[in-house]
């Protein structure tokens, strides 16, 4: 054989960046299925790669055994002590059984057997690739789209963005470059599956992970984030160092780092608000921008009151009540909102007075 075939598996290992041990591997499978069908031989055998002279041979195997069973398989134990006296019972004998014109048969079928190996190689070497992707943001190119997806090109492979991870408010057009959240990578049968949204709140993560240093740095953390895509989320953080203001930080000087977060999101609102362990506070900060009298908390079953100014009702409330459902989603807790006629009539409002000590003022007055 001669050594063009080494050469060329030399090139496909530098080229596509696939382990040469596993394609000369696959040589040799192929050599062994080859022969197996072009000889009609159910004898186990084992072929021998030379890459410096470019030669192969084709070994038959058979075990030594008192009596034979199967000529195929097995070997006297007389035969083969004449082949070398030294073999003994259970010794494996291999004699050499390569055809003459086995390399031209062999090289017909390593080619189709190498290029099933490469390809599946290929495939392993980018699921390894895009695996260390997932849950981050990849920038991508739109190809195409039809009814149900949008196809986009990241790089190696194609990853299709279902209807249901789209931003209802955002048009896809082709060729356009677009930033998208990677939320699951599998290997398939059909090679490395990617799975893309553009509606996930792990997509406004780390958006602001990539726009706000401190928070790359650890300096400040996300503490949570409840989105409804293309049309408003809410984000909490938190800055371990008080000197920190961790709202500051990730709005920027003059509002630009949260406005380059907004552009991509298409005009997307954002309202970013600071993290508390009182859930009195964490409340009242994540019904911003609306103004928060006071916040009653139910431990057990970790529901809040909050009244608001009467004026405040429709704000807190928020369009189709969304100002109210974001911040149920941010802080985990049940929020049942309260104008303070409602609550003076209910004697929500006489029952805090109560517990306030005569001269101590409410943390939100």
């Amino acid at each position: 054989m001669s050594t063009q075939l080494f050469d060329a598996i030399d090139y496909l290992a530098k080229e596509k960046g696939i382990d040469k041990q596993i394609l000369m591997e696959a040589l040799e499978a192929a050599l062994i299925s080859a022969y197996k069908k072009n000889f009609k031989s159910a004898t186990n055998v084992r072929v021998e790669l030379n890459e410096d002279t470019g030669k192969m041979a084709v070994y038959s195997r058979k075990n030594i055994v008192d009596e034979v069973e199967d000529p195929q398989q097995e070997i006297p134990i007389q035969e083969a002590k004449e082949i070398n006296p030294n073999y003994e019972l259970d010794d494996v004998v291999e004699v050499e059984v390569t055809p003459k014109d086995f390399g031209r048969i062999a090289a017909q079928a390593a080619k189709q057997v190498v290029t099933q190996r490469v390809r599946e190689a290929e495939r392993g070497v980018i699921f390894s690739e895009y695996s260390d992707r997932e849950d981050d943001v990849m920038t991508g190119i739109i190809q195409r789209k039809d009814p149900r997806y949008v196809y986009v090109h990241l790089g190696k492979v194609e990853a299709k963005l279902p209807e249901a991870e789209q931003m209802p408010t955002e048009e896809y057009h082709v060729h356009d470059r677009i930033k998208v959240y990677v939320t699951k990578v599998e290997n398939t049968s059909k090679g490395p599956q990617i799975y893309i949204s553009r509606s996930h709140p792990g997509l406004l993560k780390r958006l602001f992970e990539m726009e706000v240093p401190e928070i790359y740095d650890g300096i400040v953390e996300i503490k949570s984030v409840a989105r409804e895509a293309g049309d408003r989320s809410k984000i909490s953080v938190h800055a371990p160092d008080p000197d920190i203001d961790p709202v500051g930080s990730c709005v920027g000087q003059k509002g630009q780092r949260v406005q380059a977060i907004v552009n991509e999101l298409k005009g997307e609102k954002i309202d970013i608000v600071q993290w508390s362990e009182d859930p009195v506070v964490y409340v009242s900060n994540a019904l911003s921008p609306s103004k928060v009298l006071t916040v009653l908390v139910n431990e057990e079953e970790k529901s809040t009151t909050v009244v608001v100014p009467d004026y405040q009702l429709s704000l807190a409330i928020g369009k189709r009540g969304q100002n109210a459902r974001l911040a149920a989603k941010l802080t985990g807790w049940k929020i049942d909102i309260k104008s303070e006629t409602d609550a003076r009539e209910e004697g929500i409002l006489d029952e805090v007075e109560k517990t306030y000590s005569d001269n101590e003022e409410s943390l939100f007055e």
